[in-house]
C-alpha cells in the first residue's frame, strides 16, 4: 500500500484517537500560540522517529530541518519514505495530495484562502503526526509547530496530541539587527540567528549597516575586520532562503553617517563638518546613494530595501540652514526623501524608509510616492501609537511598526519595557492596518550582546503571527521551555527577576542597569549623585539578580547528565550571556554597597586615630593582602571582563571588542590603584600614625546607611 493511502486509511484511526484524548491537561506553552487550537494530552513516543515528505525539494527540506532538531535532542531521527520498524512517524503533506482531504475530513478541519501562503494544519495522535499545507512555508512552519509538541526532557520523548489550525495575523515579521554601532556578528552566528527566527515564524532578517557593508565603490566606509562582505551577503541570503527567511538590507541614505562623513574626501557632502548628515542638493550626496544601492541591488535580491532616512537632527544646521528658513524643514527632508527613491527606483523593488521625520509633516506626506512603505518607530510606550502610525496609513501608504527590544545603553535588557512596547505596538499596528512588524535590536553603544535579546526577539514574533493582543503572562511561562528546554520554569522565573530588577532602578533608583551606571566611578561627583537613589535599592536589585543567577543555575543542574553535561537545555551561549547580564546588574549593586562601607570604615579609622586607637581593623577591611572591599571591586571587573568577552566571542568578530574590553581595564586598574592607594597609606599609619583625610583620599563624606 502506497504512503498516501495508509495515511487516507489512517484519518479515521486519528479522530478516534484525538476524540478521547479530548479532556485538555497540561499546555504546551506553544510560541507562537495557534491561531485554532484543539489539544489533548502528553503521550510517550519511540526514541526512534522518522519523518516523511513529498519530492519537493523545500519540503524535503523542512523535514531534514525538523529531524535534525530532534536528533539533536537525543530522538533518533531520520528522513525516509519508509517508516522504520517501531518508529514514530511525522509526515509533510501538500494540501493538494491525495491523502490529505481524509485526513482533514476526518478531523473536521479545512484549509481556508487565508492559510495559503503561510497557513498549516497539524493533526497528533499517539502513533503518527501529520503537517498540511498548501504552501512550502506553511509545511515548514507546521514541522516548527511539531518541534515544539515535542519534550525530550523526561525519561522518554513525548508529544502532545491534538489538532490545530493556524495562520499569521501579519504578512512581514522581522527582526533588525544593527551592525554598525559595534557588535557585528559571525557568519556562522548570523546562521543561528536565521534558525532560530525561522523557529518562531519570523520571515524578515534585516542588517542594519551604516558603515559595514563591503562597498567596492566606497572602500574607504568599513574599518579593517569590520566589514560584512558581499560573497558573506550572498551565503547568508541563500540560508536564509532555504528557512522562508528574507533578508532584507537596511542602509541609512540620510543620517546616520558619520563614519563616512568623518574622511575628508567625504566632507562636500556633510550638512555640517564630520557630521552625520547628508547635505540634501549637494550633487555628491546622490551620487554616493546611487552607487551604494546599485551594489545592494548586486547582491540583496529581496523585493524590499530599506533607506533608512531617521533621526536627520543636523539638517538645516549647516549647508542647508538659508534652504530650511525658506521652504520649512520638512518640506527640505520630504523633497529629499523623494530624491533618493527616485534616484535608486528599481523595478519590483518597494522602499522602506523610518517614519520619524515625515509623520510630524502630515500634508507633506500625502507627496510621497504611494509605493514607499513607511516604518512607524517607538520604543518606549505602551498605548496610543495612532499617532506613529495615522499619517501614513491615511495618506494610502503601507506601514510597518518597529518596536524595540530595549537593550541599547544597558547591561541586560528591559524587558519590562520591551514587552509591553512590543505588545502595545503590534496591537495597534494590526488594529490600523500594518501589513509588517520590525522588531529592532540597537547597539548605541558599542556593547550589545544579541544572545541577551532572545526574549524580546521571541515575544516580537508571537506578537508579529497572532492576531490581537499578545498575552505577557503566558508568553513568560512558555519562553524556558520552547527556547531553553527547560521544563522547570526556572529560567522564566529568573528573566521576571531580573525584569524587576531594571524596574525596580527605573522607579525608585538612578535608572535602568545601564552601562554608564557600570562604569560609574562611585568616588566620582556623577557617582555621589547616583549613590544617593542607589541606597535605596540597591540591595533589593542585588537579590533580585543574585535569585536570577541562582535560578538559571538551578535549570542547569536539574538536567544535568552524569558526564557534567547540561542535557536537555538549549541554547547554552544565550543563558551564559543572560547569566552575565545578571552579574553586571548585581556588580552595579555592589560597587556603590562598597563604596559606601569603604568610607564609613575609612571615616571609623580617622576616629580611632582621633582618639589614640590603632586603625589597622577597619584599614584591613578596606584593602588587605587577602579579601577587601577594594578587591572586592577590582575582581568584579576582571570577572566581568572575562565573562563579557566570552559572550562577545560566541557571536561576533573580534572588530571592536577591544573598545569595550578596554573600559573593563581601565576601570580595574582604578581599583588596583586603590588598593595600592590604602595599602600605602596603612605602611604611612605604622611609621607615622597619622592618616590622610577624607578629602586628601578621594572621599566624600560618609553617609549613615
Amino acid at each position: 500500500m502506497s504512503l498516501f493511502r495508509q495515511l487516507a486509511a489512517a484519518g479515521i484511526a486519528l479522530l478516534a484517537t484525538l476524540s478521547a484524548a479530548c479532556a485538555q491537561t497540561a499546555d504546551p506553552h506553544l510560541i507562537p500560540r495557534p491561531r485554532e487550537v484543539k489539544l489533548g494530552s502528553y503521550v510517550s513516543i519511540p526514541r526512534a522517529v522518522t519523518v516523511s515528505a513529498g519530492s519537493n525539494s523545500d519540503d524535503r527540506f523542512a523535514a531534514n530541518d525538523l529531524a535534525s532538531a530532534l536528533t539533536a535532542r537525543g530522538v533518533r531521527a531520520s528522513v525516509a519514505a519508509t517508516v522504520a520498524p517501531g518508529a514514530y512517524h511525522i509526515t509533510l503533506i501538500r494540501a493538494d495530495a491525495p491523502a490529505a482531504k481524509p485526513i482533514l475530513d476526518a478531523v473536521g478541519v479545512v484549509l481556508g484562502d487565508e492559510q495559503r501562503a503561510e497557513g498549516y494544519a497539524v493533526v497528533v495522535d499517539k502513533d503518527q503526526a501529520v503537517v498540511l499545507a498548501a504552501s512550502a512555508a506553511g509545511l515548514f512552519y507546521g514541522a516548527q509547530t511539531i518541534k515544539q509538541l515535542v519534550r525530550t526532557d523526561g525519561a522518554e520523548p513525548l508529544i502532545y496530541t491534538g489538532t490545530i489550525r493556524d495562520w499569521p495575523a501579519m504578512r512581514w515579521r522581522g527582526m533588525q539587527d544593527d551592525l554598525s554601532r559595534g557588535p557585528l556578528p559571525t557568519l556562522d552566528y548570523q546562521k543561528v540567528q536565521i534558525r532560530n527566527f525561522a523557529a518562531f515564524k519570523l520571515n524578515v532578517y534585516s542588517p542594519y549597516y551604516e558603515h559595514t557593508f563591503e562597498y567596492k565603490s566606497h572602500p574607504l566606509m568599513a574599518a579593517p575586520g569590520g566589514v560584512m562582505t558581499q560573497d558573506e551577503v550572498k551565503e547568508l541570503i541563500a540560508y536564509a532562503k532555504q528557512f522562508h527567511i528574507e533578508v532584507v538590507p537596511e542602509q541609512e541614505a540620510f543620517g546616520h553617517l558619520h563614519h563616512m562623513l568623518k574622511f575628508d574626501i567625504y566632507g562636500a557632502l556633510a550638512e555640517t563638518a564630520h557630521g552625520h548628515v547628508l547635505a540634501p542638493g549637494q550633487p555628491g550626496s546622490i551620487q554616493v546613494i546611487k552607487e551604494w544601492f546599485a551594489e545592494i541591488d548586486s547582491v540583496f535580491p529581496s523585493r524590499f530595501v530599506h533607506i533608512g532616512a531617521d533621526e536627520t537632527f543636523e539638517l538645516g544646521l549647516g549647508q542647508t540652514r538659508g534652504r530650511v528658513q525658506k521652504d520649512s524643514l520638512g518640506a527640505v527632508y520630504i523633497a529629499f526623501l523623494k530624491e533618493i527613491e527616485a534616484a535608486i527606483r528599481r523595478p519590483g523593488k518597494r522602499y522602506l524608509f523610518w517614519g520619524d521625520i515625515a509623520q510630524g509633516s502630515p500634508q507633506l506626506v500625502k507627496s510621497l510616492p504611494k509605493d514607499m512603505v513607511a516604518v512607524a518607530w517607538n520604543y518606549w510606550s505602551y498605548n496610543n501609537f495612532d499617532r506613529s502610525i495615522k499619517p501614513y496609513s491615511d495618506a494610502g501608504i503601507e506601514t510597518w511598526v518597529a518596536p524595540g527590544v530595549n537593550n541599547w545603553n544597558r547591561v541586560y535588557p528591559n524587558n519590562d519595557v520591551a514587552l509591553k512596547n512590543i505588545q502595545g505596538f503590534v496591537r495597534d499596528g494590526q488594529r490600523l492596518g500594518s501589513t509588517g512588524m520590525l522588531n529592532t535590536n540597537w547597539d548605541d553603544d558599542g556593547e550589545g550582546i544579541f544572545n541577551q535579546v532572545w526574549y524580546g526577539v521571541l515575544f516580537g514574533a508571537a506578537a508579529s503571527w497572532q492576531k490581537g493582543e499578545a498575552s505577557i503572562p503566558q508568553f513568560a511561562k512558555s519562553f524556558g521551555l520552547q527556547f531553553h528546554g527547560d521544563p522547570s520554569g526556572k529560567i522564566d522565573l529568573a528573566q521576571q527577576k531580573l525584569s524587576q530588577a531594571q524596574a525596580l532602578l527605573a522607579k525608585s533608583g538612578p535608572g535602568e542597569a545601564t552601562t554608564q551606571l557600570y562604569w560609574l566611578d562611585p568616588f566620582s561627583p556623577e557617582g555621589q549623585i547616583a549613590a544617593q537613589k542607589m541606597r535605596t535599592v540597591a540591595r533589593d536589585a542585588r537579590i533580585l539578580a543574585e535569585s536570577a543567577m541562582v535560578l538559571t543555575a538551578q535549570a542547569k543542574n536539574a538536567l544535568r547528565g552524569k558526564d557534567g553535561s547540561l542535557g536537555a537545555l538549549r541554547e547554552r551561549d544565550a543563558l551564559e550571556a543572560m547569566e552575565m547580564g545578571a552579574r553586571r546588574i548585581d556588580f552595579i549593586g555592589m560597587k556603590f554597597q562598597l563604596a559606601d562601607e569603604i568610607v564609613r570604615h575609612y571615616s571609623a579609622a580617622l576616629d580611632s586615630v582621633a582618639k589614640g586607637a590603632n586603625p589597622a581593623h577597619d584599614l584591613e577591611e578596606i584593602a588587605s593582602q587577602i579579601n577587601s572591599r577594594t578587591q572586592d571591586l577590582r575582581d568584579g571587573y576582571v570577572l566581568g571582563r572575562e565573562l563579557y568577552e566570552r559572550s562577545w566571542r560566541a557571536e561576533n568578530r573580534p572588530y571592536w571588542m577591544y573598545n569595550v574590553i578596554g573600559r573593563f581595564d581601565v576601570a580595574a586598574q582604578t581599583w588596583i590603584k586603590r588598593v595600592d592607594q590604602f595599602n600605602q597609606v596603612r605602611a604611612q599609619y605604622n611609621r607615622t600614625k597619622r592618616l590622610p583625610g577624607l578629602e586628601e583620599m578621594g572621599l566624600p563624606r560618609p553617609v549613615t546607611p
